[in-house]
């Protein structure tokens, strides 16, 4: 009988130095550790994760990030702007490593700003990932959408978005929300399709509570209350 050949799986995080809302934000101490130690550490954590990589164009980072485990891609300064897709930078990365003869089929991508993970998630969601026989997965929230309203152009006057009137938050049907947590792809058809989602799309599910994402300073003092809870 042939022996399965095992699928091997990295992580890819994306960490650049600048931040228009918050100054060297992945370095950006919760709990005296920097903001990107929680998500090395997860996929480090990982019995499923082979390999852990940073991309990041700052010295700082990529020097920290090696300190703690991590193996690190020196990325160009034209995939650090403002206006830089994590696509393209997960594009650079990939090639940078198949370049290397890093030999991987699977991708974990998760985003430094969501450092509120349940403990193992990464080889939970590797699992379905793979028993799902998926392309790619986002991992998302469950929501119960609100009753949105919009001012009426030239009036003060509101009127419901959706709906002509106004329904009770249980008659509406609950919704998966992309939290931006992490997503998983395989590498090959990444390279062909360039989006983190494609081809037959799975969702993972985690708690709302893991959901948080830092863009601003007051997500920021949000999260250090959560981590203290």
């Amino acid at each position: 009988m042939l022996k399965k050949k095992k699928i091997k799986v990295i992580s890819i995080i994306l960490a650049r130095g600048g931040s228009k809302q918050i100054k060297n934000k992945n370095l950006t101490k919760i709990n005296n550790k920097p903001l990107i130690f929680y998500t090395i550490k997860e996929c480090l954590r990982s019995s499923l994760i082979n390999e852990t990589w940073v991309s990041s164009d700052n010295k700082n980072i990529l020097e920290y990030s090696k300190k703690i485990g991590a193996k690190v891609i020196k990325r160009p300064k034209i995939f650090s702007k403002d206006n830089t897709s994590s696509e393209s930078s997960w594009y650079h990365a990939i090639n940078y490593l198949k370049k290397k003869k890093v030999n991987f089929e699977i991708v974990v991508a998760p985003q430094v700003t969501s450092p509120k993970r349940p403990k193992h998630v990464f080889d939970r969601a590797i699992r379905y990932f793979k028993r799902k026989n998926l392309d790619s997965l986002m991992s998302v929230s469950e929501i119960n959408p609100p009753n949105m309203w919009v001012k009426l152009k030239n009036s003060d006057k509101l009127r419901i978005k959706i709906h002509n009137f106004y329904r009770r938050r249980q008659s509406f049907q609950k919704t998966l929300n992309e939290n931006g947590s992490f997503y998983i792809f395989k590498a090959r058809e990444f390279l062909k399709f360039k989006n983190r989602l494609f081809k037959k799309i799975g969702a993972y599910k985690i708690d709302k509570k893991f959901s948080f994402e830092i863009d601003d300073l007051d997500d920021l003092k949000i999260i250090k209350k959560l981590f203290n809870l």
